[in-house]
């Protein structure tokens, strides 16, 4: 599949929260071009396009500003405080040729070993940084835990990245476990697995049994 798209961008007048709302409502989302020692240019490119792309995985882009494509990869989304909507975009220009650090989502496949004896998947990170030519950025980083038993775990180290790729996260980073549900007793097994308490004779009988040893002894 191929990774680049190609987007028109087109320049952004006026900078600041204001402006940026007003090329929001005209359905574009606000951004800004920088890097190769070249000038920031802040743009703006059509909403749809490209969060289409985004949710599809895609980094690599061709932006069309003034009739020139600019290869560019998405550094960062900014989203609103639901976390739903992008609000701006961080594009930065690359050479195919040349090698960056990207972050890739991880993606999870099959069912779990462990899931026969109550075990449950726990995904600790969705993401890894990993280091690649710019034509080699991987739209996911696909993990199978088909394997997993209940106890056993996978960290960055473990994981089988693709052709062209180097981790760049902390290889001790835990990625997911597999460990047993907690399931909660009934009021009935709690009872049961209660200890016994120790009887307890009152003020008031010690006194009465006190009473009665006098009389007998009299």
């Amino acid at each position: 599949m191929d990774k680049t798209l190609q987007l028109k961008a087109e320049i952004r007048q006026g900078t600041g929260s204001r402006a940026a709302e007003k090329v929001r409502k005209q359905g574009r989302i606000p951004a800004i071009i920088y890097g190769h020692k070249k000038e920031p240019v802040a743009i703006s490119l059509d909403a749809h396009d490209f969060v289409e792309e985004l949710h599809h995985g895609r980094r690599l882009m061709d932006v069309q500003l003034d009739k020139k494509p600019q290869k560019v990869i998405v550094k960062d989304v900014q989203y609103d405080h639901l976390g739903k909507n992008v609000i701006h975009a961080d594009l930065m220009r690359v050479d195919v040729t040349e090698t960056v650090t990207v972050t890739v989502p991880i993606e999870l496949k099959g069912t779990a070993k462990g899931a026969e004896h109550e075990g449950v998947v726990e995904q600790h990170c969705n993401r890894l940084e990993v280091q690649c030519k710019v034509t080699d950025i991987p739209d996911s980083i696909v993990i199978s835990v088909k394997d997993l038993d209940v106890g056993d775990t996978l960290h960055a180290r473990d994981i089988t990245l693709p052709p062209g790729v180097r981790l760049v996260s902390d290889p001790e980073m835990l990625i997911v476990g597999c460990s047993l549900v907690a399931v909660a007793k009934t009021t009935e097994e709690v009872e049961a697995e209660a200890p016994v308490a120790p009887e307890v004779i009152g003020e008031a009988e010690r006194a009465k049994e006190k009473e009665q040893e006098e009389e007998e002894s009299a």
